[in-house]
């Protein structure tokens, strides 16, 4: 979801300049920071947005400049000529009814409404936002592929991750097995304690607790999550559609499962490889946060 674009780009008197950041996030939010004039733009973009991303905290600036020349003032003739025929005509009704009045200086004429305006009609933004849509176009797909590059990049850590997540539950199985004479000897030793210490217990009842121990320190069950798992995740990255929270989820299971083979642990060996998982899976939960 980390990515960043720019652009720069000119229609007549106007030129502008885009940026557009994006950082992790669990939705997408959007913050969009446009100058006033271009009254419609933002819901455009908005559209635009969120047709194209799914995921990130996502910032959206854009800044315009009008060239100097663009506020120039021009004198509108025709309505000049207007106004001086109505002050001739007020001249000469004031001279019919004897009435002085003073000459009007330029300034005064100047003043009349719509006598100078701009030399661009600044109202009509038309033509300005549609040039703005399709710059944003170029820019948005910018953004998109630098996503995109960060994403290949990452999918290949997220893969080295999993491949040591396959070896280390590889490795367990193998720790597991090798542990598995020393966890019968203790159970035996446990049953002899038992029977020694007391002896009015139905041998039964012993058979099942010491089954239920048997059962307590097998990790049989949490190897094959773990292999299922990683078969889970490696087919998630070759997915084309958005996989983070899938991933985030995964990751989650992981930790569980690797968490219950350390509590079941009973030898060393398997201790540290649990503990060597724990670690790997951190990694994998950190980095799949920037995946959309």
């Amino acid at each position: 979801m980390t990515a960043f674009a720019s652009r720069t780009g000119a229609r007549e008197t106007m030129s502008w300049t885009w940026e557009m950041r994006g950082v992790n996030a669990r939705g997408l939010d959007l913050r969009l920071r446009l100058p006033e004039g271009v009254e419609g733009l933002e819901p455009a973009l908005r559209t635009k947005l969120t047709g194209g991303l799914r995921r990130g905290n996502v910032t959206l600036v854009l800044r315009l400049t009008r060239e100097d020349s663009a506020n120039a003032l021009i004198v509108n003739e025709t309505q000049l000529d207007d106004v001086l025929q109505m002050l001739g005509r007020v001249q000469d009704r004031a001279l019919d009814l004897g009435v002085a009045l003073l000459q009007p200086t330029a300034a005064d004429v100047l003043n009349q409404k719509g006598v100078i305006t701009p030399s661009k009609a600044a109202d009509d933004n038309t033509a300005l936002i549609a040039a703005l849509k399709d710059d944003f176009d170029l820019l948005l797909a910018d953004f998109i592929a630098m996503r995109q590059d960060e994403g290949r990049t990452l999918a290949a850590v997220l893969a080295q991750q999993i491949d040591r997540i396959d070896t280390l539950t590889t490795a367990g199985a193998a720790a597991a097995a090798e542990r598995a004479p020393q966890v019968q000897a203790n159970l035996t030793a446990a049953l002899r304690r038992m029977m020694a210490d007391v002896s009015d217990i139905e041998e039964p009842r012993i058979a099942q607790e010491l089954a239920l121990l048997a059962v307590k320190s097998d990790v049989t069950e949490e190897i094959d999550r773990l292999k299922s798992h990683v078969s889970a995740a490696r087919a998630l990255l070759d997915d084309a559609e958005p996989t983070g929270r899938k991933l985030d989820f995964l990751a989650q299971e992981f930790n569980r499962e690797a968490n219950t083979l350390c509590a079941k642990a009973q030898s060393a060996p398997l201790t540290a490889i649990g503990l060597d998982l724990k670690a790997v899976i951190d990694q994998l939960r950190e980095q799949v946060q920037n995946v959309e």
